[in-house]
């Protein structure tokens, strides 16, 4: 308990350098030029979720973070295979059409 009151301040700092790079990829995920930009950045987002989940799991001493942490790392990781999924059967579906639109046009 002793080594988590001398570390605390650095583990506030982490937190706080955390909270600014899930801020930064909040905005990549929004301005992002492509597709494949936001589906990094929300996966990106849902690592540095499961760090600061981890993180205060430490500071608080509260065990059942650790769990929701983990619940958390599922979801995430089931979300970004969804989005991957929906897009390459937009990708999919788009060169299809330009293959048709292509092979009306010869």
């Amino acid at each position: 308990m002793e080594l988590m009151q001398k570390f605390s301040g650095i583990f506030t700092i982490i937190l706080i350098v955390l909270a600014v790079l899930l801020i930064l990829c909040l905005v990549r995920a929004i301005i992002g030029p492509r597709i494949a930009d936001r589906v990094i950045a929300i996966n990106m987002m849902g690592t540095i979720v499961i760090v600061i989940i981890s993180i205060l799991t430490l500071l608080m001493g509260e065990s059942y973070l650790a769990d929701i942490g983990l619940i958390y790392a599922m979801i995430s990781f089931l979300s970004v295979v969804v989005l991957t999924k929906v897009y390459t059967g937009v990708y999919l579906e788009k060169k299809v059409k330009k293959g048709e639109k292509d092979h009306a046009d010869s």
